[in-house]
C-alpha cells in the first residue's frame, strides 16, 4: 500500500458510516437511528431512565418505537463527523455530550449542535477535550444553546482569543458554569 493510502480508506469509511440515512431515521425514530450512527462510529450511549452506557452496536436494546430516548452521548475517540450530524435533529431528550480526542469534530460541528433546535432546549451539559480543530469560532457558536448549564473546555490549543472568547459566551449564557482546563 502507498503510504497515506490507509488513512485516506479510513477517511473514506468514516465518511460512510457518517452518511445519513433519512428513510432509517423514519422508519425506527431518531433515537434509534442515532444510536446506531453513533456506535457505528465508536461513540457510546446512555438512555433515559439507564444508568449504563450502550457500546455494543449488536446489543442496542429492542422494543417499541421510541421507547428508548437518548439522553447522553459520549464520543470518545468516535470517528463521528459534521455530514452526521442530521441525526441529531430528533434527539429531545440529550442533556450531556462529551466530545473527546474527535479528530473530524470543528467548528462547524459545534455551530451545527448550536443551531440544532431540540439541543437548544435540552443540552445542559458540554465537554469539549482534545479535539485539535475547534477554534475560538466553534467556541463562540455556543451562545445558541441557551439552556447549557455547564461547559468544560480542555487541551484545545486552537483556542487563541480566551478571554474575550469566554467573557462573551459568559454574557450570552449568565447562568452557564465555565470549567476551563487550557495552557
Amino acid at each position: 500500500l502507498p503510504p497515506g493510502s490507509c488513512r485516506a480508506f479510513w477517511g473514506w469509511l468514516n465518511a460512510v458510516f457518517n452518511k445519513v440515512d433519512h428513510e432509517r431515521i423514519r422508519a425506527v425514530g431518531p433515537d434509534r437511528a442515532a444510536s446506531e450512527w453513533l456506535l457505528r462510529c465508536g461513540a457510546l450511549v446512555r438512555y433515559q431512565g439507564s444508568p449504563k452506557w450502550q457500546q455494543d452496536y449488536n446489543a442496542l436494546p429492542t422494543g417499541p418505537l421510541g421507547r428508548y430516548k437518548i439522553e447522553a452521548i459520549n464520543a470518545t475517540d468516535s470517528c463521528i463527523m459534521y455530514r452526521g450530524f442530521d441525526y441529531l435533529d430528533g434527539l429531545e431528550h440529550v442533556t450531556d455530550i462529551k466530545l473527546e480526542k474527535c479528530m473530524y469534530i470543528q467548528d462547524e460541528c459545534l455551530q451545527r449542535l448550536s443551531e440544532t433546535n431540540n439541543l437548544q432546549k435540552s443540552l445542559q451539559q458540554l465537554k469539549i477535550i482534545s479535539c485539535g480543530n475547534v477554534t475560538d469560532k466553534g467556541i463562540l457558536a455556543l451562545c445558541k444553546l441557551t439552556n447549557l448549564e455547564y461547559l468544560y473546555l480542555s487541551d484545545l490549543p486552537g483556542i487563541r482569543e480566551k478571554e474575550t472568547t469566554f467573557r462573551v459566551l459568559q454574557q450570552a449564557l449568565p447562568k452557564l458554569e465555565l470549567e476551563l482546563d487550557l495552557e
